[in-house]
């Protein structure tokens, strides 16, 4: 097999060693090329435009942007690129929110090499993968009783902001911000809008 028959892959995951092992991993399959690494979603959206992968397989939760912004961002400007999720947070809204932005596979970071090697292969012919756990979990979860806009004020507050501040930046007043925490915080059984961030975020919600 020649170089230009292999998979061009990318791989994006701000922890450093996980990276490199996975490179190092994949570089041992006859039929696959790691063609660039990112450690943030920011690297990883310019190394894709740059090296034009035929996948992308990105962590969840990286600096500046998060794997799915990126796969979103991806499917528009790169669409012969296909996205993969790895994930050691195996939160069920963030598999719906993978799958409604074109993303082929989602497994858990403790997948092994072997797998995802095959898993990539499955991806690049047109297949899909999603790990059978988080399908599960996601199934159960059921979807998030939040409405748009409480989940965008409540993401906001998740990040500590103040009322005014995320007021300003969402372009809301101080009153429609507290109106939105406080339906939010009722809707997940909450006393206060920093117990329903934190129960939003845990079940992938925010």
């Amino acid at each position: 097999m020649t170089a230009t028959d292999r998979v061009r892959v990318l791989l994006a995951d701000d922890e450093h060693l996980i990276r490199g092992a996975l490179a190092a991993l994949l570089a041992l399959e006859d039929d696959l090329t790691v063609v660039a690494q990112a450690a943030s979603g920011a690297e990883a959206l310019a190394m894709a435009l740059a090296h034009q992968p035929d996948v992308a397989v990105l962590d969840l939760q990286m600096p500046t942007m998060d794997g799915i912004e990126v796969a979103a961002e991806l499917r528009s400007r790169l669409p012969d690129c296909r996205t993969m999720i790895v994930t050691g947070h195996g939160r069920p809204g963030y598999l719906k929110r993978a799958l409604e932005v074109g993303v082929r596979g989602f497994l858990p970071k403790t997948v092994s090499a072997a797998d995802l090697a095959g898993i990539i292969r499955t991806v690049v012919a047109g297949g899909r993968y999603v790990d059978p756990e988080l399908a599960a979990e996601a199934i159960s979860s059921g979807d998030s009783p939040l409405t748009p806009r409480e989940t965008d004020v409540l993401e906001l507050a998740a990040d500590g902001a103040t009322i005014t501040e995320i007021a300003a930046r969402a372009a809301l007043s101080a009153g429609t911000v507290r109106n939105y925490l406080s339906s939010a915080a009722g809707k997940l059984g909450a006393e206060n809008r920093h117990a329903a961030a934190r129960i939003a975020r845990e079940r992938g919600w925010i």
